[in-house]
Protein backbone atom coordinates (compact mmCIF):
# COMPACT_ATOMS: atom_id res chain seq x y z
CA UNK A 1 0.00 0.00 0.00
CA UNK A 2 1.35 3.58 -1.11
CA UNK A 3 2.62 5.64 1.88
CA UNK A 4 0.16 8.10 3.02
CA UNK A 5 2.12 10.69 2.70
CA UNK A 6 2.73 9.58 -0.74
CA UNK A 7 -0.42 9.93 -1.00
CA UNK A 8 -0.95 13.34 0.69
CA UNK A 9 1.62 14.50 -1.22
CA UNK A 10 0.56 13.03 -4.77
CA UNK A 11 -2.85 14.82 -4.12
CA UNK A 12 -1.75 18.28 -3.00
CA UNK A 13 0.41 18.46 -6.84
CA UNK A 14 -3.27 17.57 -8.48
CA UNK A 15 -3.69 21.49 -7.71
CA UNK A 16 -0.40 23.36 -6.73
CA UNK A 17 3.11 22.99 -8.02
CA UNK A 18 4.68 23.79 -4.57
CA UNK A 19 7.26 22.12 -3.14
CA UNK A 20 6.52 20.48 -0.18
CA UNK A 21 9.13 20.75 2.94
CA UNK A 22 7.47 18.24 5.57
CA UNK A 23 3.91 16.56 5.89
CA UNK A 24 3.71 16.77 9.76
CA UNK A 25 1.14 14.83 11.55
CA UNK A 26 -0.90 16.04 14.16
CA UNK A 27 -1.83 15.39 17.34
CA UNK A 28 -5.02 13.10 17.44
CA UNK A 29 -8.56 14.59 18.41
CA UNK A 30 -11.59 12.99 19.63
CA UNK A 31 -12.49 11.43 16.81
CA UNK A 32 -11.05 8.95 14.73
CA UNK A 33 -10.18 11.39 11.85
CA UNK A 34 -6.18 11.67 11.17
CA UNK A 35 -4.75 15.26 10.15
CA UNK A 36 -1.67 16.12 8.52
CA UNK A 37 0.28 19.99 7.96
CA UNK A 38 1.66 20.03 4.81
CA UNK A 39 4.42 22.92 5.20
CA UNK A 40 5.48 24.15 1.76
CA UNK A 41 9.33 25.67 1.25
CA UNK A 42 7.75 28.88 0.36
CA UNK A 43 6.30 28.95 4.05
CA UNK A 44 2.44 28.06 2.88
CA UNK A 45 0.56 25.38 4.76
CA UNK A 46 -2.51 23.60 4.04
CA UNK A 47 -4.34 21.03 6.11
CA UNK A 48 -5.08 16.78 4.91
CA UNK A 49 -7.55 15.30 6.45
CA UNK A 50 -7.59 11.44 5.99
CA UNK A 51 -11.03 9.41 7.17
CA UNK A 52 -12.12 6.03 6.52
CA UNK A 53 -15.93 7.24 7.21
CA UNK A 54 -16.51 8.20 3.41
CA UNK A 55 -19.82 9.39 3.68
CA UNK A 56 -18.78 11.76 6.56
CA UNK A 57 -16.30 13.27 4.08
CA UNK A 58 -18.80 13.55 1.89
CA UNK A 59 -21.43 15.05 3.69
CA UNK A 60 -18.09 17.71 5.28
CA UNK A 61 -17.86 18.49 1.71
CA UNK A 62 -21.35 19.08 0.93
CA UNK A 63 -21.36 21.37 3.79
CA UNK A 64 -18.23 23.42 3.49
CA UNK A 65 -19.08 24.07 -0.62
CA UNK A 66 -22.42 24.89 0.83
CA UNK A 67 -21.71 27.52 3.63
CA UNK A 68 -19.16 29.02 1.50
CA UNK A 69 -21.53 29.88 -1.23
CA UNK A 70 -23.16 32.00 1.55
CA UNK A 71 -20.40 33.19 2.83
CA UNK A 72 -20.07 31.57 5.79
CA UNK A 73 -16.78 31.48 7.45
CA UNK A 74 -15.48 27.42 6.71
CA UNK A 75 -12.36 25.92 5.48
CA UNK A 76 -11.72 25.66 1.94
CA UNK A 77 -11.89 22.06 0.42
CA UNK A 78 -9.16 22.41 -2.07
CA UNK A 79 -8.73 18.77 -3.47
CA UNK A 80 -10.40 15.34 -2.74
CA UNK A 81 -8.54 12.07 -3.80
CA UNK A 82 -10.35 9.55 -5.90
CA UNK A 83 -11.60 6.98 -2.80
CA UNK A 84 -12.80 10.34 -0.88
CA UNK A 85 -10.58 9.06 2.07
CA UNK A 86 -8.28 12.29 1.80
CA UNK A 87 -8.78 15.63 1.04
CA UNK A 88 -6.82 19.08 1.89
CA UNK A 89 -8.25 21.95 2.89
CA UNK A 90 -6.78 25.65 3.98
CA UNK A 91 -4.56 25.77 6.85
CA UNK A 92 -6.72 27.80 9.58
CA UNK A 93 -3.59 27.74 12.04
CA UNK A 94 -3.55 26.36 15.45
CA UNK A 95 -5.25 29.01 18.07
CA UNK A 96 -8.80 27.56 18.69
CA UNK A 97 -11.23 29.68 20.71
CA UNK A 98 -10.50 27.42 24.06
CA UNK A 99 -7.05 28.04 23.18
CA UNK A 100 -7.28 31.81 23.30
CA UNK A 101 -9.17 31.70 26.41
CA UNK A 102 -7.02 29.06 28.41
CA UNK A 103 -4.16 31.67 27.09
CA UNK A 104 -5.44 34.67 27.77
CA UNK A 105 -8.28 34.29 30.57
CA UNK A 106 -11.33 35.53 30.73
CA UNK A 107 -10.67 39.17 28.74
CA UNK A 108 -12.42 41.71 26.86
CA UNK A 109 -10.92 40.05 23.79
CA UNK A 110 -11.58 36.69 24.52
CA UNK A 111 -15.28 37.83 25.08
CA UNK A 112 -15.05 39.35 22.17
CA UNK A 113 -14.31 36.02 19.65
CA UNK A 114 -17.53 34.45 22.20
CA UNK A 115 -19.41 37.35 20.61
CA UNK A 116 -17.98 37.28 17.07
CA UNK A 117 -18.90 32.91 17.34
CA UNK A 118 -22.55 33.81 18.19
CA UNK A 119 -23.06 36.02 15.35
CA UNK A 120 -21.26 33.61 13.35
CA UNK A 121 -23.52 30.94 14.80
CA UNK A 122 -26.76 33.36 13.94
CA UNK A 123 -25.74 33.42 10.53
CA UNK A 124 -24.62 29.89 9.71
CA UNK A 125 -27.62 28.27 11.26
CA UNK A 126 -30.21 30.68 8.92
CA UNK A 127 -28.12 31.54 5.84
CA UNK A 128 -26.81 27.83 5.90
CA UNK A 129 -30.89 26.41 5.83
CA UNK A 130 -31.36 28.30 3.10
CA UNK A 131 -31.45 25.84 0.39
CA UNK A 132 -29.76 23.03 2.17
CA UNK A 133 -30.05 19.95 1.01
CA UNK A 134 -30.63 17.92 4.65
CA UNK A 135 -30.76 14.47 2.69
CA UNK A 136 -27.33 14.46 2.61
CA UNK A 137 -26.37 14.51 6.31
CA UNK A 138 -24.76 11.47 8.09
CA UNK A 139 -27.72 10.13 10.42
CA UNK A 140 -30.63 11.87 10.98
CA UNK A 141 -32.00 14.75 8.84
CA UNK A 142 -34.03 16.30 11.87
CA UNK A 143 -33.20 16.55 15.81
CA UNK A 144 -36.26 15.92 16.67
CA UNK A 145 -37.50 13.78 19.43
CA UNK A 146 -35.84 10.58 18.07
CA UNK A 147 -32.86 11.90 18.23
CA UNK A 148 -33.00 13.77 21.30
CA UNK A 149 -33.29 10.34 23.08
CA UNK A 150 -30.68 9.40 21.26
CA UNK A 151 -28.30 11.63 23.13
CA UNK A 152 -30.11 10.42 26.32
CA UNK A 153 -29.68 7.03 26.04
CA UNK A 154 -26.20 7.91 24.97
CA UNK A 155 -25.85 8.98 28.49
CA UNK A 156 -27.92 5.98 29.98
CA UNK A 157 -25.87 3.05 27.85
CA UNK A 158 -22.24 4.81 28.50
CA UNK A 159 -22.17 7.05 31.67
CA UNK A 160 -25.37 6.29 33.48
CA UNK A 161 -25.53 2.07 34.11
CA UNK A 162 -21.47 1.98 34.50
CA UNK A 163 -21.94 3.44 37.81
CA UNK A 164 -24.55 0.72 38.89
CA UNK A 165 -26.86 2.62 40.52
CA UNK A 166 -30.38 1.38 41.37
CA UNK A 167 -33.10 2.64 39.43
CA UNK A 168 -36.45 1.98 37.77
CA UNK A 169 -35.29 1.57 34.26
CA UNK A 170 -38.49 1.99 32.70
CA UNK A 171 -39.79 5.01 34.83
CA UNK A 172 -36.44 6.70 33.50
CA UNK A 173 -37.30 5.75 29.98
CA UNK A 174 -40.96 6.97 30.50
CA UNK A 175 -39.48 10.52 31.68
CA UNK A 176 -36.84 11.11 28.86
CA UNK A 177 -39.64 10.62 26.15
CA UNK A 178 -41.54 13.33 28.07
CA UNK A 179 -38.81 15.43 28.20
CA UNK A 180 -37.84 15.10 24.38
CA UNK A 181 -41.46 15.50 23.38
CA UNK A 182 -41.73 19.04 25.72
CA UNK A 183 -38.63 20.05 23.53
CA UNK A 184 -40.28 19.72 19.90
CA UNK A 185 -40.82 23.71 19.04
CA UNK A 186 -41.25 24.28 15.19
CA UNK A 187 -40.73 27.80 15.60
CA UNK A 188 -36.75 28.04 15.74
CA UNK A 189 -35.64 25.22 13.37
CA UNK A 190 -32.78 25.82 10.95
CA UNK A 191 -29.42 24.34 10.51
CA UNK A 192 -28.00 22.45 13.88
CA UNK A 193 -24.23 22.35 14.11
CA UNK A 194 -24.07 20.05 16.80
CA UNK A 195 -20.89 20.46 18.39
CA UNK A 196 -20.83 23.74 18.20
CA UNK A 197 -17.97 24.29 21.11
CA UNK A 198 -14.65 26.41 21.99
CA UNK A 199 -12.65 23.79 20.06
CA UNK A 200 -14.48 23.75 16.27
CA UNK A 201 -13.63 27.58 16.33
CA UNK A 202 -10.73 29.16 14.85
CA UNK A 203 -9.12 32.11 15.91
CA UNK A 204 -7.53 33.75 12.47
CA UNK A 205 -6.71 37.61 12.95
CA UNK A 206 -9.35 37.95 15.22
CA UNK A 207 -12.00 36.38 13.03
CA UNK A 208 -13.72 33.14 13.38
CA UNK A 209 -13.76 30.37 11.19
CA UNK A 210 -16.10 26.99 11.98
CA UNK A 211 -14.51 23.41 11.80
CA UNK A 212 -16.29 19.70 12.32
CA UNK A 213 -19.66 20.75 11.18
CA UNK A 214 -20.18 17.64 9.22
CA UNK A 215 -22.55 16.14 11.97
CA UNK A 216 -25.12 18.88 11.58
CA UNK A 217 -28.65 18.45 11.06
CA UNK A 218 -32.26 20.32 11.36
CA UNK A 219 -32.68 21.09 14.71
CA UNK A 220 -33.62 24.15 17.09
CA UNK A 221 -31.18 27.14 17.46
CA UNK A 222 -30.84 26.66 21.49
CA UNK A 223 -28.62 23.72 20.76
CA UNK A 224 -25.63 25.03 19.30
CA UNK A 225 -25.69 28.05 21.73
CA UNK A 226 -26.50 25.84 24.71
CA UNK A 227 -23.50 23.58 23.70
CA UNK A 228 -21.30 27.06 23.39
CA UNK A 229 -22.42 28.44 26.66
CA UNK A 230 -22.08 25.84 28.97
CA UNK A 231 -19.37 23.52 27.29
CA UNK A 232 -17.66 22.81 30.64
CA UNK A 233 -14.06 23.09 29.57
CA UNK A 234 -14.56 26.64 29.13
CA UNK A 235 -16.17 27.24 32.60
CA UNK A 236 -18.15 31.01 31.47
CA UNK A 237 -19.50 32.56 34.45
CA UNK A 238 -23.34 32.84 34.65
CA UNK A 239 -22.81 36.68 34.09
CA UNK A 240 -21.05 35.50 30.69
CA UNK A 241 -23.47 33.41 30.03
CA UNK A 242 -26.21 35.57 30.41
CA UNK A 243 -24.67 38.82 28.29
CA UNK A 244 -23.54 36.47 25.24
CA UNK A 245 -27.07 34.60 25.34
CA UNK A 246 -28.70 38.44 25.66
CA UNK A 247 -25.57 38.91 22.30
CA UNK A 248 -27.03 35.92 20.42
CA UNK A 249 -30.79 37.12 20.14
CA UNK A 250 -29.77 40.33 19.55
CA UNK A 251 -28.09 38.98 16.21
CA UNK A 252 -30.42 36.12 15.54
CA UNK A 253 -33.42 38.29 14.93
CA UNK A 254 -31.56 40.03 11.86
CA UNK A 255 -31.93 37.04 10.06
CA UNK A 256 -35.87 35.25 11.07
CA UNK A 257 -38.36 37.11 10.80
CA UNK A 258 -40.52 34.75 13.47
CA UNK A 259 -41.90 37.08 16.61
CA UNK A 260 -40.94 35.56 19.92
CA UNK A 261 -40.08 36.75 23.07
CA UNK A 262 -36.50 35.83 25.30
CA UNK A 263 -38.80 34.00 27.76
CA UNK A 264 -40.23 31.84 24.71
CA UNK A 265 -36.60 31.26 23.85
CA UNK A 266 -35.38 30.65 27.10
CA UNK A 267 -37.66 28.29 27.94
CA UNK A 268 -36.98 26.00 25.49
CA UNK A 269 -33.19 26.34 25.65
CA UNK A 270 -33.05 25.65 29.37
CA UNK A 271 -34.03 21.87 28.47
CA UNK A 272 -31.47 21.73 25.40
CA UNK A 273 -28.75 22.60 27.33
CA UNK A 274 -29.92 19.83 29.86
CA UNK A 275 -29.98 17.51 27.04
CA UNK A 276 -26.08 18.84 25.58
CA UNK A 277 -24.73 18.38 29.42
CA UNK A 278 -26.23 14.77 29.56
CA UNK A 279 -25.14 14.10 25.93
CA UNK A 280 -21.38 14.91 26.77
CA UNK A 281 -21.46 12.95 29.93
CA UNK A 282 -22.49 10.25 27.04
CA UNK A 283 -19.61 11.03 24.81
CA UNK A 284 -17.07 10.97 27.17
CA UNK A 285 -18.49 7.93 28.99
CA UNK A 286 -17.93 6.05 25.41
CA UNK A 287 -14.43 7.72 25.06
CA UNK A 288 -12.92 7.59 28.29
CA UNK A 289 -14.64 4.55 30.49
CA UNK A 290 -14.90 2.23 26.84
CA UNK A 291 -12.05 3.30 24.80
CA UNK A 292 -9.65 4.72 27.43
CA UNK A 293 -9.18 7.67 26.32
CA UNK A 294 -7.12 10.13 28.92
CA UNK A 295 -8.54 13.33 27.93
CA UNK A 296 -12.22 12.36 28.13
CA UNK A 297 -11.88 10.55 30.98
CA UNK A 298 -10.30 13.76 32.84
CA UNK A 299 -12.99 15.63 31.78
CA UNK A 300 -15.34 13.98 33.09
CA UNK A 301 -15.43 15.59 36.58
CA UNK A 302 -15.37 18.82 35.22
CA UNK A 303 -18.81 17.85 33.28
CA UNK A 304 -20.37 16.54 36.90
CA UNK A 305 -19.35 20.08 38.20
CA UNK A 306 -20.65 21.61 35.29
CA UNK A 307 -24.58 19.52 35.26
CA UNK A 308 -24.60 20.16 39.35
CA UNK A 309 -24.09 23.73 38.75
CA UNK A 310 -27.00 23.67 36.15
CA UNK A 311 -29.52 21.89 38.22
CA UNK A 312 -28.47 24.24 41.43
CA UNK A 313 -29.71 27.22 39.23
CA UNK A 314 -32.40 25.82 37.36
CA UNK A 315 -34.42 22.89 39.11
CA UNK A 316 -34.97 19.72 36.82
CA UNK A 317 -38.82 19.56 37.27
CA UNK A 318 -39.93 17.15 40.28
CA UNK A 319 -42.52 15.84 37.81
CA UNK A 320 -39.56 13.83 36.16
CA UNK A 321 -38.84 12.00 39.25
CA UNK A 322 -36.48 9.34 38.69
CA UNK A 323 -34.25 11.79 36.33
CA UNK A 324 -34.73 14.55 39.17
CA UNK A 325 -33.10 11.44 41.81
CA UNK A 326 -30.45 10.42 39.43
CA UNK A 327 -29.20 13.91 38.01
CA UNK A 328 -28.66 14.98 41.93
CA UNK A 329 -27.52 11.55 43.22
CA UNK A 330 -24.62 11.48 40.13
CA UNK A 331 -23.37 15.12 40.76
CA UNK A 332 -22.73 14.69 44.56
CA UNK A 333 -18.97 14.76 45.74
CA UNK A 334 -18.46 11.20 46.11
CA UNK A 335 -19.32 10.12 42.29
CA UNK A 336 -17.54 13.29 41.26
CA UNK A 337 -14.05 12.11 43.21
CA UNK A 338 -14.03 8.59 41.39
CA UNK A 339 -13.42 10.12 38.61
CA UNK A 340 -10.78 12.45 39.64
CA UNK A 341 -7.34 11.67 39.29
CA UNK A 342 -5.07 11.45 42.09
CA UNK A 343 -2.33 13.95 41.44
CA UNK A 344 0.85 13.49 43.02
CA UNK A 345 2.53 16.70 45.01
CA UNK A 346 5.57 17.81 46.13
CA UNK A 347 5.53 15.44 49.09
CA UNK A 348 4.57 12.80 46.98
CA UNK A 349 7.15 9.96 47.50
CA UNK A 350 5.95 7.97 44.56
CA UNK A 351 8.93 7.85 41.51
CA UNK A 352 8.38 5.95 38.34
CA UNK A 353 11.88 4.70 36.88
CA UNK A 354 10.46 4.04 33.09
CA UNK A 355 13.45 1.24 31.17
CA UNK A 356 14.10 0.98 27.54
CA UNK A 357 16.26 -2.51 26.74
CA UNK A 358 17.22 -4.90 24.44
CA UNK A 359 16.38 -8.78 24.88
CA UNK A 360 19.36 -9.43 23.17
CA UNK A 361 22.23 -7.33 24.46
CA UNK A 362 20.65 -6.09 27.92
CA UNK A 363 18.50 -8.56 29.54
CA UNK A 364 15.86 -7.92 31.80
CA UNK A 365 16.39 -4.81 33.54
CA UNK A 366 17.20 -5.03 37.58
CA UNK A 367 15.41 -3.33 40.30
CA UNK A 368 17.43 -1.11 42.35
CA UNK A 369 15.56 -0.33 45.21
CA UNK A 370 14.70 -4.78 45.37
CA UNK A 371 11.13 -4.25 45.53
CA UNK A 372 11.05 -6.91 42.81
CA UNK A 373 7.37 -5.93 41.71
CA UNK A 374 6.39 -3.32 38.20
CA UNK A 375 5.71 -3.76 34.40
CA UNK A 376 7.79 -5.53 31.59
CA UNK A 377 6.23 -4.88 28.62
CA UNK A 378 7.11 -6.98 25.54
CA UNK A 379 7.35 -4.82 22.47
CA UNK A 380 8.21 -7.36 19.67
CA UNK A 381 4.70 -8.01 18.57
CA UNK A 382 5.15 -4.30 16.83
CA UNK A 383 6.46 -4.42 13.34
CA UNK A 384 10.47 -2.88 13.65
CA UNK A 385 11.40 -0.04 12.33
CA UNK A 386 14.80 -1.14 12.48
CA UNK A 387 14.53 -3.63 9.90
CA UNK A 388 13.87 -0.66 7.19
CA UNK A 389 17.29 0.73 5.73
CA UNK A 390 15.81 5.08 6.08
CA UNK A 391 15.67 4.46 10.03
CA UNK A 392 18.27 1.72 10.83
CA UNK A 393 20.47 4.51 12.68
CA UNK A 394 17.55 6.25 14.36
CA UNK A 395 16.11 5.68 17.32
CA UNK A 396 12.36 5.96 18.99
CA UNK A 397 13.11 9.83 19.59
CA UNK A 398 13.61 10.46 16.08
CA UNK A 399 10.64 11.83 14.65
CA UNK A 400 10.72 9.73 11.25
CA UNK A 401 10.84 6.40 13.40
CA UNK A 402 7.99 8.38 15.99
CA UNK A 403 5.62 8.82 12.58
CA UNK A 404 6.23 4.99 11.00
CA UNK A 405 5.58 3.44 14.32
CA UNK A 406 2.14 6.03 14.64
CA UNK A 407 0.94 5.47 11.66
CA UNK A 408 2.31 2.19 10.32
CA UNK A 409 2.00 -0.49 13.41
CA UNK A 410 0.38 -1.21 15.93
CA UNK A 411 1.79 1.16 18.62
CA UNK A 412 -1.00 3.46 19.53
CA UNK A 413 -3.79 0.07 20.07
CA UNK A 414 -0.53 -1.49 22.21
CA UNK A 415 -0.19 1.44 24.19
CA UNK A 416 -3.72 2.36 24.77
CA UNK A 417 -3.61 -1.23 26.76
CA UNK A 418 -0.69 -0.77 28.80
CA UNK A 419 -1.62 3.14 29.72
CA UNK A 420 -5.12 1.02 31.03
CA UNK A 421 -2.72 -1.70 33.35
CA UNK A 422 -0.56 0.83 34.51
CA UNK A 423 -3.05 3.52 35.42
CA UNK A 424 -4.47 1.85 37.58
CA UNK A 425 -0.99 0.67 39.89
CA UNK A 426 -0.18 4.28 39.49
CA UNK A 427 -3.16 5.66 40.94
CA UNK A 428 -3.11 2.53 44.28
CA UNK A 429 0.58 3.45 44.52
CA UNK A 430 -0.32 7.36 45.30
CA UNK A 431 -3.37 6.67 47.34
CA UNK A 432 -0.58 4.20 49.97
CA UNK A 433 1.98 6.60 49.63
CA UNK A 434 4.37 4.15 48.10
CA UNK A 435 7.98 5.02 46.97
CA UNK A 436 8.85 3.29 43.83
CA UNK A 437 7.64 1.30 40.15
CA UNK A 438 9.47 0.11 38.02
CA UNK A 439 7.93 -0.15 34.66
CA UNK A 440 10.22 -1.57 31.46
CA UNK A 441 10.18 -2.00 27.14
CA UNK A 442 12.06 -4.38 25.98
CA UNK A 443 12.27 -5.14 22.21
CA UNK A 444 15.17 -6.94 20.26
CA UNK A 445 17.55 -3.91 20.23
CA UNK A 446 16.68 -1.28 22.19
CA UNK A 447 16.64 1.17 19.75
CA UNK A 448 13.50 2.12 18.14
CA UNK A 449 10.32 0.55 19.79
CA UNK A 450 11.21 0.16 22.86
CA UNK A 451 12.33 3.89 23.06
CA UNK A 452 9.30 4.64 21.57
CA UNK A 453 7.33 3.21 24.15
CA UNK A 454 8.73 4.62 27.23
CA UNK A 455 8.95 7.99 26.25
CA UNK A 456 4.59 7.62 25.25
CA UNK A 457 4.47 5.97 29.09
CA UNK A 458 6.84 8.40 30.42
CA UNK A 459 4.48 11.98 28.88
CA UNK A 460 1.20 10.00 29.74
CA UNK A 461 2.20 9.27 33.46
CA UNK A 462 3.63 12.77 33.63
CA UNK A 463 0.57 14.53 32.03
CA UNK A 464 -2.05 12.66 33.85
CA UNK A 465 -0.62 11.86 37.83
CA UNK A 466 2.00 14.66 37.73
CA UNK A 467 4.24 11.99 39.40
CA UNK A 468 8.22 11.88 39.58
CA UNK A 469 9.69 9.65 36.65
CA UNK A 470 12.73 8.91 35.43
CA UNK A 471 13.61 7.60 32.01
CA UNK A 472 16.75 5.64 30.84
CA UNK A 473 17.13 3.77 27.42
CA UNK A 474 19.80 0.87 28.87
CA UNK A 475 21.23 0.07 25.74
CA UNK A 476 21.81 3.85 24.15
CA UNK A 477 25.62 2.68 24.13
CA UNK A 478 25.13 0.15 21.45
CA UNK A 479 22.56 1.70 19.43
CA UNK A 480 23.20 1.42 15.48
CA UNK A 481 24.80 5.35 14.38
Amino acid sequence: MTNIHQQIGDLFHSFSKENISTIEKLPQSGSDRTYFRIHCENGNRFIATCNSNIAENQTFHYFSDHFKSKGIPVPDVLAINDHKDIYIQSDLGDQTLLHKLESEGYTDSVFESFQKSLSGLAMLQTMGDQGLDYSKCITSQHFGQQAIMSDMLYFKYYFLDTLKLPYDKEKLYQEMESLSHSLMAPAFQYFMFRDFQSRNIMIVDKDVYFIDFQGGMKGALQYDVASLLWQAKANLSDEWKEKLLNHYLVEIRKYINAEFSNDEFYDVYKGYVLIRLLQVLGAYGFRGLFERKAHFLTSIPLALKNLKHFIAIHPIDPNLTVLHQLLHRITENDIIERFENTKANEKTPLKVRINSFSYIRNGYPEDPTKNGGGFVFDCRGILNPGRIEAYKKQSGLDKPVKTFLEEQTKMPEFLNSIYQIVDIAVENYLSRDFESLEINFGCTGGQHRSVYAAEAVNRHLKNKFSVKTEINHLNREQWVK
